[in-house]
């Protein structure tokens, strides 16, 4: 039976089901919604937003529904406008309690009459299990507040870079609010009034404390090139790869610096002819298994259109990279429960993990878990700190 949260916050709790609003617990078998809610841990729901792959409601509505949803729909925006205009805080308030009941029966059936259309007449996406397992993560992640220690910032005031940032934080709420379909190769984004987590200068990074002892990131080294690797079927050296590049296939020859720069200058652009590049990665094979000439499909399921072959390319890389990644945050979330530690917010290719002294004996296990991936076993860089600013190498 398809039903409806009416609000977010762990107070708020009132659910549409059925034609009727209801504002306690109640038994009827709900099991489908539009999206996850703090709700819903470990109810076992299906989510219609998960089928759409990032578009709205307003881009599923059948045409059927159009006039009316757009009606509606502006409708509640106008609420929205004017409970921000009256200065009311929408985090202090269940939401339900300020919309008349009758717009929201409505709004909520029409709202209803969308999903029961998306899961009638959209395929269930073939890695939707992990996609509601990511989406159960962020949901969460997004719930935690980060602790911001302003005074950090001081040094930077003398630049208007250094302002702006200071005036953004400032009007942004302190929590990472991720978009997992913010991208088209599934690389997490963020939403506007998220903290800006992927985007922060890294001289700016000591502004997040952990809400426990310390911070623990976990990356992978070289994680692209080790994904091409492993998708040719070779093995994984130990060793930093770039390292192991400069002596293994460019003979010894400059820095590891200059072999890094020539692997990614040759790999993502395909125009670029280098032999010894080549002769370790081909990439006319990786293009050839996993791109159809319009769409690709990697390994975890997921399915890009692309229309030529050096998006191709990249999208296979990045888009396998991106989604190895989440896996084994995956992994670590499921590993911390129980445990004081968690998962703090993710960037790109790395884990932080807001770490409790009492769960220090841990950390060689949570590196043994980033590492052991389903492509091979990945070399992991570890560092850590008392501020996400001060993350040090760890040698273990």
């Amino acid at each position: 039976m398809i039903f409806q949260i009416l609000d977010n916050k762990t107070e708020c709790f009132g659910v549409y089901v059925d034609g009727e609003l209801v504002y306690e617990n109640q038994n009827k078998n709900l099991d489908k919604t539009w999206a996850p809610s703090i709700h819903l841990k470990d109810k076992n729901v299906e989510y219609a937003s998960l089928y759409c792959k990032g578009e709205g409601l307003s881009e599923v509505c059948p045409e059927d529904l159009q006039s009316e949803w757009i009606t509606t729909s502006e409708k509640m925006k106008s609420f929205l406008v004017s409970f921000k205009q009256a200065k009311i805080n929408l985090d202090d308030v269940c939401f339900y309690k300020l919309v008349p009941e009758q717009f929201l029966l409505e709004y909520c059936d029409l709202k209803t009459k969308i999903i029961d259309h998306v899961f009638k007449n959209k395929e269930k996406p073939k890695n939707y299990n992990f996609l509601k397992e990511i989406q159960s993560i962020l949901l969460k992640i997004s719930n935690q507040e980060l602790n911001i220690d302003i005074k950090n910032m001081k040094p930077h005031l003398s630049t208007l870079r250094g302002r702006n940032f200071m005036r953004r934080i400032k009007t942004t709420k302190p929590y990472c609010d991720y978009n997992m379909f913010g991208t088209i190769t599934g690389r997490l984004s963020t939403y506007p009034n998220s903290f800006p987590i992927l985007t922060m200068d890294k001289n700016y990074r000591s502004i997040l404390r952990p809400n426990n002892d310390w911070f623990l990131e976990l990356d992978f080294n070289a994680a692209e090139l080790r994904v091409l690797l492993a998708l040719l079927g070779h093995e994984q050296p130990s060793t930093d790869l770039h390292e192991w590049n400069r002596k293994n296939i460019y003979r010894g020859i400059g820095t590891r610096e200059e072999a890094k720069k020539r692997i990614f200058a040759w790999l993502y652009n395909s125009e670029s002819r280098d032999s010894l590049s080549n002769r370790a990665y081909d990439r006319e094979s990786i293009i050839n298994k996993y791109w159809t000439g319009d769409m690709i499909e990697t390994i975890f399921n997921r399915t890009i259109k692309s229309v030529d072959k050096h998006h191709a390319l990249n999208y296979i890389i990045q888009s396998t990279t991106a989604d190895l990644v989440l896996q084994q945050m995956i992994k670590i979330h499921d590993f911390l429960q129980n445990k004081k530690s968690f998962i703090a917010f993710c960037i790109h290719d790395s884990v932080v993990i807001d770490l409790a002294d009492e769960d220090k004996k841990y950390v060689p296990e949570l590196i043994d878990i980033f590492s052991k991936t389903g492509l091979g076993n990945f070399k992991a860089n570890t560092g850590a700190g008392i501020n996400f600013g001060n993350i040090r190498k760890l040698m273990l």
